[in-house]
C-alpha cells in the first residue's frame, strides 16, 4: 500500500515558484512539496518524505543554476527523467500599484538576470530574494506601492496581487531544463528511444588529460550535449566535470567511451540514464 509521502514531489521555493509550475507540469496527479533549500529538496527524497524531486539546472538565458551541480554527486538520487518547462515572468505589484510609482522589484536572481534588460528600461532596483514567489509572499506581506516582484502568474493568483506586466523576460523562448530525481535510479530500455546519460568526473593531473578523456566520445560517436567545469573544495587545483551524453552506457560505443574516460579520469560517478526530452528541446 503507497504511503501519503508517494504522492509528493518536492521543490525549492513557495508555492507559485516555476519550479512548483513543472512539479504541476510533469505530474499533475502528485502534490507539489515546497522546500525552503535544494539541500531540503534532497533530503525530502532521500529520507521517504516525499517520492520525488524537481531540480532546476540550467535555463536558456541565464545559464546553469548556482550550486546543484555541486550538490547533486552528494545527494545520494538518481536522475530518472527531465523536463523543459517554458519560463514566462511577471511584474507583479500590491492591488492599485502603478508602473510609473515603482522603484524596487525583487526576485530570484536567475529570474532577475532572465529580465536585466527589461528591469534596466523600466529603471527598477534590483533586489535579489531566495525565489520568485518569495518575493512574491513577502510583497503581499508587507504592501509597498513602490516595490514589485518577478514572479509566475500563478504566484500572482495565489498571494493576490496584480500583474502590472508580463513577459517580463529579455529572450522570448526563456526555457528552464530541469531534472526529476529519486531514491531509486532509472534502467529504460535502450530501444524505447533516444537516452540520456549524465555523470561527473575529475581528470587527473597530467598533460591533456581532459582532451584525451574527451577523445573516446569523438571516436566511438558519441554525442556530448553538455560539458561544464566547476571548481571543488575551494580549489583551483581541483576541477569537476559535469557531462550530458546521448545514449545508454550498455550500448557498444557509450560503453567505450566511458571506459576511455576511465582511463584518464578519477571519480566518474553517472547521476543518471533516463529518457530524453527531444518534444522539449525543439520546443
Amino acid at each position: 500500500m503507497a504511503s501519503d509521502t508517494d504522492n509528493l514531489i518536492a521543490y525549492q521555493g513557495q508555492p507559485g515558484a516555476n519550479s512548483d509550475m513543472a512539479c504541476r507540469a510533469v505530474h499533475p496527479d502528485m502534490e507539489p512539496l515546497p522546500c525552503p533549500s535544494f539541500e531540503d529538496v534532497f533530503a525530502a527524497v532521500r529520507d521517504g518524505d516525499a517520492r520525488l524531486a524537481m531540480i532546476p539546472i540550467e535555463n536558456s538565458a541565464a545559464g546553469r543554476v548556482a550550486d546543484i551541480h555541486h550538490l547533486l554527486p552528494e545527494s545520494e538520487l538518481h536522475i530518472i527523467a527531465e523536463h523543459f518547462q517554458p519560463v514566462h515572468h511577471h511584474l507583479l505589484g500590491i492591488k492599485g500599484a502603478k508602473i510609473e510609482d515603482l522603484k524596487i522589484v525583487s526576485s530570484h536572481h536567475q529570474a532577475l538576470s532572465q529580465c536585466r534588460e527589461t528591469i534596466r528600461s523600466l529603471g527598477l532596483e534590483p533586489h535579489v530574494h531566495a525565489d520568485t514567489a518569495g518575493a512574491a509572499k513577502d510583497l503581499a506581506a508587507s504592501p509597498d506601492p513602490t516595490h514589485a516582484a518577478i514572479a509566475s502568474d500563478l504566484a500572482a493568483e495565489i498571494y493576490d496581487l496584480d500583474i502590472l506586466r508580463d513577459t517580463m523576460e529579455d529572450h522570448k523562448h526563456n526555457t528552464t531544463r530541469f531534472i526529476i530525481m529519486a531514491r531509486e535510479p532509472n534502467d529504460p530500455d535502450p530501444s524505447s528511444g533516444p537516452i540520456m546519460t549524465s555523470f561527473v568526473f575529475q581528470v587527473r593531473n597530467v598533460p591533456a588529460a581532459l582532451y584525451k578523456a574527451m577523445g573516446g566520445f569523438a571516436t566511438n560517436g558519441v554525442n556530448m550535449t553538455k560539458l561544464e567545469s566547476y571548481m571543488v573544495n575551494g580549489e583551483f587545483s581541483a576541477t569537476q566535470f559535469y557531462a550530458d551524453i546521448e545514449g545508454h552506457p550498455s550500448q557498444t560505443n557509450v560503453r567505450l567511451a566511458l571506459e576511455e574516460l576511465g582511463f584518464f579520469s578519477r571519480q566518474v560517478k553517472v547521476l543518471g540514464v533516463y529518457p530524453a526530452n527531444r518534444a522539449g528541446i525543439e520546443d
